[in-house]
C-alpha cells in the first residue's frame, strides 16, 4: 500500500489501483454521515475533487491521486457510510485505471506515513 499527504491509501489489483482514505484520516472526521462518489467512467485528473465525505465534524473532499478513469465505486458507502469508521482500511472509494501505473511509487510507504501523521 502507498500512502498520500491528503490521507488516502492506494492499494493496486491488477492493473487498476483502489483508494480509501486512512484509520488517521477517519478518526479526524468523526462519525461519517454522507459519502458521494464519482461517476464510473469518469476522467480525472490528479488534483480534481471527485468524492466528498461529510461527518458530524466537518465535510471534506477526495482528491484524484493520479491521472486516470474511474472504473468501479463502492457502491455499499452512500447507503451504510459509516463502514468508513467501521474499516478505513477496507472501506475503500472507488477503483481507477490509471493512466501512468508508476506514479504510485511516488507516494509514501506505511512506515513513511506513519513518520508524516506522527
Amino acid at each position: 500500500m502507498k500512502f498520500t499527504e491528503d490521507h488516502e491509501w492506494l492499494r493496486i489489483e491488477g492493473d487498476l489501483v483502489v483508494v480509501g482514505i486512512t484509520e488517521h484520516a477517519s478518526e479526524q472526521l468523526g462519525d461519517v454521515v454522507f459519502v458521494e462518489l464519482p461517476e464510473p467512467g469518469s476522467e480525472v485528473a490528479k488534483g480534481d475533487e471527485i468524492c466528498v465525505i461529510e461527518s458530524v465534524k466537518a465535510a471534506s473532499d477526495i482528491l484524484a491521486p493520479i491521472d486516470g478513469e474511474i472504473v468501479e465505486i463502492n457502491e455499499e458507502l452512500p447507503d451504510s457510510p459509516g463502514l468508513v469508521n467501521e474499516d478505513p482500511m477496507g472501506a475503500w472509494f472507488f477503483k481507477m485505471k490509471p493512466a501512468d501505473i508508476t506514479e504510485i511509487e511516488g507516494f509514501m510507504s506505511e512506515a513513511a506515513y506513519k513518520d508524516f501523521i506522527g
